[in-house]
């Protein structure tokens, strides 16, 4: 049978594609093989400078006086721990020695800031009757005899290192590695998986044994084995397409349009990684899961095409009509279903966070790429390839039989039905507003909250913060003065003052700063006695507790106008930096002086506090543009105010009830799971948009609004339901992931997923009924 549709009646972009079918076709396979060849250079890195807000206000304090800040920013501390005995034996110095000539040649490291009992900046100093004695801790007459070992014991005690350098029970010191953002023999930004995996082979590896246990803790390790763990994620990629393609057979029965379909899938994921790399991105931890969304949205829409490539061969229509025709009934839905995924994904640049902005721009592209190889590639294969016999029998088996669960939720097309789904929705809108007000920003959890609790690395982080005084989550004031001001008494009260208000806050454990160092300098003058451990007014004794400094020591700049207030917290939840954050500006607003500017906030801890301030700030305003720009959208494909509520409010309760479920799995809201809210939004509205486009397909044949819906999930509804099912199992996958945060947007991807598919076929016709079709229900 031949369509009764000419060729002149045909749109004009039906007639491009399907009229120079060969050509499009080789046009395409061209581009694939060159984009697939710009795939195979895209790398997966990360940057430090990448992953944080660079304006917001306290990174650019930050920023602007990082010179003077080299030893408090992007930071590696490998703890080398005895496992019998203490630190104080030959044997334990000389693979302490080891391990810190090691370190000091990894790439990256910046080796003036380095810092270990060997290094020559770790002193101790001492008064004696002929004035301040010091020297390194560890004197250039060591010879690891037991005179030496016993003066190494009393430098340290001497060098105010215990608990910093040295842990609280001598069974551990720390080699402290300060990072160079640029590594200073390539040129390059700093490759975090070179750069762990050099410290695996050359430190861990190494000098692990039965009397030696290396930790590593800090930035750089955490996302060095983020990267390692997001190698799994190409398994879970392949589990997740067997599982697709055996669901899609198992739904089409064709084997020829599972291939197909799956197929023009990946060919949009090698388009969105070839296109990646022409603009000069690459992957990180945060955007290796892109790629599967990517397959996982082209999959939605190619469901969608081969569903109605089969109803057209069911009825009658030959290969070529079949496609054409679907083509026809599809590109315009599907155009706007991936336009608003498009531009849905790429509200996500508002975040000031460049990592997420590349993340949208990733999104984005995936998503263009698919408008060609999921809506016109696909169309034209199947144009020569069709649907198998045995599909199409099974679809009219199908057609001519009275689904019980179609009929069932053709239900919510009607008066009863749809009451009882909107009382439920009413009810479930209670749950998600409660989960709003209650989700929170930041991370929830001690350590690595990327990782999970028992990986190496937050073990390695609970040793530390469990054997040493000073945590490694660490908030840095910064004091800006006029030159050599740095000393002066006013300056060095106001600091002091601070941080005594500071150490009041629940979640601080101490603060150190060169009005500390000022005191200590002060009562060993007086033979240590503790009623002098306080700043002196005279300018000249002050001027004396300085005189010697090593600069390494990170108290204070060459000039003396800058000084940072290093202030050690328990953790880094959001709670802490929220408590934290408000003493200090409150202090600040209070304490004015004059003779020196507070500033607002370094260390690991305060670029977190930006951070969570940024996302806080963002996530509002995102949803905001994501659903305007997917309800303008909406409107524009359907000119209709109450279609857009029928599309839109079954998106917004699922968002809401994500929040929801946030809290109750006690996940916070931050970089890593933002985008998570609007890419759910992006691939729940393709469900609505669909369904719609067909209901209303029906509804202008004349059929009952209950009847239009009932044969609307006979063809549509049944691919969505399939797709969700499809996209949610595929998902849930990423629940085993050693990765935490990949695991809770899998949790929270596969929640979206299915509650989308629920909306699209519960709310949406329930919302219809009342706001479009009251009375036309049969």
């Amino acid at each position: 049978m031949t369509s009764p549709d000419t060729n002149t009646k045909a749109p004009l972009a039906e007639r491009l594609v399907f009229s120079k079918r060969p050509l499009v076709m080789m046009l395409m396979l061209i581009a694939t093989l060159l984009l697939a060849w710009q795939a195979t250079q895209l790398k997966v890195a990360a940057s430090f400078e990448k992953m944080i807000p660079t304006n917001h206000e306290y990174v650019v304090n930050f920023l602007a006086n990082r010179a003077d800040l080299t030893s408090l920013g992007n930071v590696v501390r490998v703890t080398v721990q005895v496992k019998e005995g203490d630190i104080f034996n030959a044997e334990y110095l000389e693979t302490l020695k080891k391990v810190t000539d090691k370190a000091f040649y990894i790439p990256g490291v910046n080796r003036p800031e380095m810092a270990s009992l060997w290094t020559a900046n770790v002193r101790w100093t001492s008064v004696t009757e002929e004035g301040l004695e010091g020297g390194q801790v560890i004197p250039a007459t060591y010879n690891g005899d037991a005179e030496s070992i016993a003066l190494v014991r009393q430098n340290v005690e001497l060098s105010g290192q215990i608990g910093r350098l040295v842990g609280n029970d001598f069974k551990s010191t720390v080699v402290y590695m300060p990072l160079l953002e640029i590594n200073p023999e390539t040129g390059q930004r700093l490759d975090y998986k070179e750069f762990s995996e050099r410290i695996e082979s050359e430190l861990r590896n190494e000098f692990n044994s039965d009397k030696i246990e290396i930790r590593v803790t800090g930035f750089a390790k955490i996302v060095g084995d983020l990267i390692e763990g997001a190698g799994q994620i190409v398994l879970f990629f392949g589990l997740a397409l067997l599982i697709t393609m055996l669901m899609m057979y198992w739904y089409s029965r064709s084997l020829k349009s599972t291939f197909a379909t799956i197929a023009c899938s990946i060919v949009a994921v090698i388009w969105q990684l070839g296109f990646l790399n022409l603009l000069g991105l690459g992957l990180d931890p945060y955007s290796m899961l892109v790629p599967f969304l990517v397959f996982a949205i082209g999959v939605s829409h190619g469901v969608q095409v081969v569903s109605a490539i089969a109803l057209k061969q069911g009825e009658g229509y030959n290969k070529l009509d079949s496609a054409s025709l679907a083509f026809r009934g599809l590109y315009v839905a599907g155009l706007t279903a991936l336009l608003t995924d498009g531009f849905g994904f790429a509200t996500l640049v508002i975040i000031d966070i460049p990592v997420i902005r590349d993340l949208a721009v990733g999104a984005s592209v995936g998503v263009a790429v698919i408008i060609l190889t999921n809506l016109v590639l696909l169309p034209l294969i199947m144009s020569y390839i069709g649907v198998d016999e045995k599909a199409i029998q099974v679809l009219r088996a199908s057609e001519s039989s009275d689904n019980k669960v179609l009929r069932f939720l053709s239900g919510f097309a009607k008066p009863k039905m749809a009451t009882i789904a909107l009382v439920f929705g009413v009810a479930l809108l209670g749950v998600g507003l409660w989960g709003n007000a209650n989700v929170q920003i930041g991370d929830l959890d001690k350590g690595a909250p990327e990782l999970r609790p028992d990986s190496r690395y937050n073990l390695d982080s609970v040793y530390f913060s469990n054997n040493y005084s000073t945590s490694t989550d660490v908030f840095v004031v910064m004091v800006e003065t006029e030159t050599d001001g740095c000393i002066k008494y006013n300056t060095l009260a106001a600091v002091d003052l601070f941080q005594w208000t500071i150490e009041q806050v629940p979640g601080v454990q101490s603060s150190i700063s060169l009005a500390d160092r000022s005191k200590f300098v002060i009562s060993a003058y007086s033979e240590g006695d503790l009623k002098w451990m306080t700043l002196n007014r005279n300018q000249f004794v002050l001027n004396g507790t300085i005189s010697g400094m090593n600069l390494s020591d990170g108290l204070f700049s060459s000039d003396c106008s800058f000084m940072p207030i290093v202030v050690f917290l328990e953790d880094h939840k959001a709670d802490t930096l929220k408590r934290v954050v408000a003493a200090a500006e409150d202090f600040i607003a209070k304490n004015d002086t004059g003779d020196a500017v507070f500033k607002l906030a370094a260390g690991n801890a305060g670029i977190e506090a930006a951070t969570n301030e940024v996302v806080d700030r963002a996530q509002v305003e995102m949803l905001v543009w994501v659903y305007a720009i997917v309800a303008f959208l909406v409107w524009v494909a359907f000119r209709s105010v109450r279609t857009v509520i029928c599309i839109i409010a079954p998106l917004a309760l699922t968002s809401l009830l994500c929040s929801a479920l946030m809290v109750v799995l006690g996940i916070g809201v931050k970089v890593a799971t933002l985008p998570v809210i609007s890419l759910g939004v992006g691939i729940g509205v393709d469900y609505g948009i669909y369904i719609y486009g067909k209901l209303e397909e029906y509804l202008k044949q004349g059929k009952p609004f209950a009847e239009a819906y009932f044969e609307t999930l006979k063809s549509t509804g049944k691919a969505v339901v399939f797709t969700g099912m499809t996209l949610g199992i595929g998902v849930a996958t990423w629940a085993f992931s050693p990765i935490k945060f990949q695991a809770d947007m899998g949790l929270l991807l596969t929640f979206m997923f299915l509650w989308n598919m629920v909306g699209a076929v519960v709310f949406l016709p329930a919302l219809a009924y009342f706001l479009e079709r009251r009375g036309k229900a049969a």
